[in-house]
């Protein structure tokens, strides 16, 4: 998990950087939308980041202590439901909100020309970082696969205690039980599925994270409480579920209880995190800076092309192929109906986010 907490900070460190270098930019091609409200908003940004943080944790943290709550087991066939409704939330959260955020600040007026309004940027970057996405998962299940099979490996005659050991035919040594301590077929499936669930959890927090930092400092740096309000209830709306569907493959994978809660409070403080980030820096902040729209433009991009991944093929794919799901036709319309709710949902958000 060390690892992981040193990803996690590289990822703070790397999406602080270029908003503190942002307010260095001159171009003020359209001014920031202000009502005359300030105080208002001021109130409004406290009431959302309590709101979010509130809903974030209470999100991931449904599946990972309900676990004792027969519906909310990975066992049950409900959660097959509520995990195929948050993908639907994923799904519509990537190509609703943020894919077109992504092409609006990349073909900004701001931008000049060229390179910006001679090439689709945001679909180019979104379309490679799902490939890298696809990358990172098959090489990290791979790897962690084979660093099991080199720790659960027989050992050799020679590593065996004298007593151990049994004397064949011809004189020849042989251990007795050299495969004892392989694993059943079953045992080696449950270890691949739990391997891939904890592959699916980090990449999949990693996307997440990197939208939920952008949309904060968004929030954070508005001065307009009118486009702050809604804000508040669809930002809660979609940090809860995403929790739901995050916590989902973190229940899968079962972590140890550190690494679940360290990955809990971190997905759960990201987006409060981006609001004080966009608070404290909202007095020097150009959003319609050239370097402000290209920076949130390829952050958006990247972090739309996990998404979209993440919820179809580590979400969706493997869950409806699952034989249980494949036997059960009353379960894959429910499944089914969950997915068109959540993103219907989602996507209906998107009239006020």
């Amino acid at each position: 998990m060390r690892a992981s907490s040193s990803v996690h900070l590289a990822i703070l460190l790397l999406l602080i950087f270029p908003y503190k270098i942002r307010s260095l930019s001159t171009c003020e091609c359209l001014p920031a939308a202000k009502d005359g409200s300030a105080d208002k908003s001021l109130s409004l940004k406290f009431i959302a980041l309590a709101s979010i943080l509130v809903a974030g944790a209470a999100g991931v943290l449904i599946p990972i202590l309900g676990r004792s709550i027969p519906f909310l087991n990975p066992d049950h066939d409900l959660f097959f439901a509520i995990k195929s409704f948050a993908a639907g939330v994923i799904l519509a959260t990537a190509l609703i909100h943020i894919l077109p955020d992504a092409f609006d600040r990349l073909t900004s007026p701001c931008l000049p020309h060229h390179p910006w309004h001679a090439f689709p940027f945001a679909g180019f970057v979104s379309m490679t970082s799902a490939m890298v996405t696809m990358m990172v998962d098959s090489f990290a299940t791979s790897y962690y696969k084979r660093s099991h099979l080199r720790k659960a490996r027989p050992v050799d005659n020679a590593e065996l205690p004298a007593g151990e050991a049994g004397v064949g035919s011809g004189g020849h040594v042989h251990a007795h039980g050299v495969g004892a301590g392989r694993n059943s077929p079953a045992e080696e499936a449950s270890l691949a599925e739990k391997i891939r669930q904890r592959v699916i959890s980090q990449v999949l927090e990693l996307g997440i994270v990197v939208h939920s930092v952008i949309i904060g400092i968004s929030l954070g740096t508005s001065q307009s409480a009118k486009i702050i309000k809604p804000l508040v209830g669809a930002l809660s709306f979609h940090q809860f579920f995403e929790g739901i569907g995050l916590a989902g493959c973190i229940v899968q994978a079962e972590f140890r209880s550190r690494a679940t809660i360290i990955m809990a409070i971190f997905f759960s403080l990201t987006a409060p995190f981006g609001i004080g980030l966009g608070m404290a820096i909202s007095s020097c902040y150009k959003a319609n800076s050239s370097t402000a729209l290209i920076i949130e433009g390829i952050f958006d991009a990247a972090s739309a092309g996990i998404l979209v991944y993440m919820s179809l093929v580590d979400l969706l794919a493997a869950d409806l192929s699952n034989p249980r799901m494949q036997n059960n036709i009353k379960l894959q319309l429910g499944t089914h109906l969950a997915l068109l709710l959540g993103s219907a949902f989602m996507s209906l958000l998107a009239k006020w986010a």
